[in-house]
């Protein structure tokens, strides 16, 4: 009875959790694009990271007590850090002042589909028949974005923006497919602290010499929104996700957060504005309906490493 008790206990806390994950990444997206007003790209991702660094300092000394980074889990710090929250964040946000922030999410969301793919050619994985049938089917609802019917190939700027944040998806699916194939000494979340001081280390050069002094409209807009990144959107979605990922199997997991692309369009329509196209209601479909496909099934479909 005890352990029924605890075991329901975990997984309520464990969908709370993975609740609380979806509704901050899906609504990042929309703040990061009108934080472009107040800011240019490259410095609003810095002071993010920045503040979700300390936030995740607070909460490792508060909850789980600082682990300082072992040398076997360095290789896939660094990775994470130069791949995801670098690599990837850079090119999103800079593809941010020209694509939607719904279809910005969509896009960058194609990360769980190259994944299985990057597995394959270099973790020698099996790629199973659901996985092929998960990248078929994302692959059509790509299709269906860049159709040339409602798709400008002569925009630069969009194809441009787009690009990047396929490119940025790779990279993510990049970092996911190193994480796979490293042998742990830490946990994923005793490292977040340190990959957010580094990142910060590396965004704050890298925005001064791209952009130059920070020239940022500080008010009580810009700087409400930019916490929101920082803290709920990044240091406590970092640690939401930990939580969810230790107290629910990870099927459901990756399940729910299929639905962060969703939760973006629609706050993105209620905040921005932003009307979302039925040629994007249809990719999403497609890729989403892909993604599910190819990490569910039963375990003896799960690709061996």
């Amino acid at each position: 009875m005890i352990e029924a008790l605890s075991a329901t206990k975990r997984n309520t806390r464990g969908l709370i959790s993975l609740v609380v994950v979806v509704l901050a990444w899906g609504s990042l997206w929309p703040v990061n694009k009108a934080l472009l007003a107040y800011m240019p790209p490259i410095w609003s991702i810095a002071l993010r990271t920045c503040i979700s660094a300390v936030t995740l300092f607070a909460i490792s000394l508060t909850v789980t007590g600082t682990v300082i980074p072992r040398r076997g889990d360095g290789p896939v710090l660094v990775s994470m850090v130069l791949l995801h929250m670098v690599g990837f964040t850079i090119l999103s946000q800079l593809a941010l002042q020209v694509v939607p922030a719904g279809q910005s999410t969509v896009l960058a969301y194609t990360s769980v589909l190259w994944a299985p793919l990057g597995a394959a050619l270099f973790l020698h994985e099996r790629l199973t028949w659901r996985r092929t049938v998960g990248l078929g089917l994302g692959i059509l609802g790509l299709m269906a974005i860049f159709n040339p019917v409602t798709f400008d190939w002569r925009d630069r700027g969009a194809v441009a923006g787009n690009g990047a944040l396929l490119l940025g998806a790779m990279l993510w699916a990049a970092s996911i497919v190193h994480n796979r194939s490293h042998r742990w000494c830490s946990t994923p979340f005793q490292l977040a602290p340190w990959q957010a001081l580094l990142a910060a280390a590396i965004l704050l050069p890298s925005a001064t010499l791209c952009e130059g002094p920070p020239n940022i409209a500080w008010n009580s807009a810009s700087i409400a929104m930019l916490l929101y990144a920082g803290i709920p959107g990044t240091a406590l979605a970092y640690w939401a996700a930990a939580v969810s990922s230790s107290e629910l199997p990870a099927a459901t997991t990756s399940l729910g957060l299929l639905a962060t692309p969703a939760i973006s369009i629609l706050v993105a329509l209620l905040v921005l504005g932003e009307q979302p196209t039925l040629t994007l209601m249809l990719a999403l479909a497609l890729i989403l309906v892909g993604m599910a496909v190819g990490i569910s099934g039963p375990a003896a479909d799960a690709p061996r490493r």
